[in-house]
């Protein structure tokens, strides 16, 4: 039996296919890099993210020395991130947790499980939830995980992929069944950037939007303009 909802999620990646182009991939972070970026980009821009991260690795050698290092010393390091009290003691308790698990400190050997025992593994981790782990797992391993973030949240909402309550954390395992694993990669960036130029938060540019034939949101919008006149 065919599901409505697969259909439209396909549609959707096919006429963002034809707006924006195949995203080709590019390098991304290694795992445990990954994991110290995330944790740096909450609550702050991209900008302040990379400029902690910078400094990061500038002032310590290797992810086993931050491990290693004084709270104060990450801490200062991190600075530009925002809330740095807050995250240097998670960047050093995650890197601590990966080497007692493992005996050292690598993520690699996630490569090896299947998908949904490597995101059980990673959310053990304390500061990495569902869009962590699956960032993670498709970026820095490619392994077919899709991530949510707040552009594929707000976007998939609008277009009724997901229901208008469905929380981001759940959003990615109902997303992930509605999209075959190879499109995982296009497809998240592709609505990601349409969430940027177009589908906004506070105001979507809903007349110029090339989704509006399968967009719950413009349609219940339209309807309500209709009635009030």
């Amino acid at each position: 039996m065919k599901n409505p909802q697969a259909e439209k999620a396909q549609a959707v990646h096919r006429r963002l296919m034809d707006i924006y182009g195949l995203p080709q991939w590019r390098p991304h972070l290694d795992p445990i890099s990954e994991v110290v970026s995330t944790i740096l980009s909450q609550n702050t821009s991209d900008g302040n993210r990379d400029k902690a991260f910078d400094r990061l690795r500038a002032r310590f050698a290797t992810w086993e020395a931050v491990r290693d290092a004084p709270v104060a010393a990450i801490e200062e390091a991190i600075r530009p991130a925002g809330l740095a009290q807050q995250k240097a003691p998670r960047i050093k308790a995650a890197l601590q947790f990966i080497t007692q698990e493992r005996g050292e400190l690598t993520l690699d050997f996630l490569k090896e499980l299947p998908v949904d025992q490597a995101k059980a593994w990673l959310t053990q981790v304390k500061g990495i939830g569902p869009k962590t782990a699956a960032i993670i797992l498709l970026f820095s391993l490619g392994m077919p995980a899709f991530p949510v973030d707040t552009h594929v949240h707000r976007v998939s909402r609008r277009l009724g992929l997901i229901g208008p309550k469905v929380s981001a954390e759940k959003a990615h395992d109902l997303l992930e069944a509605l999209l075959p694993a190879e499109v995982y990669y296009p497809f998240h960036l592709n609505v990601i950037r349409h969430g940027r130029e177009i589908c906004n938060a506070r105001a979507p540019r809903c007349e110029i939007c090339p989704l509006q034939t399968l967009c719950d949101y413009y349609s219940h919008k339209s309807n309500v303009v209709v009635l009030s006149r």
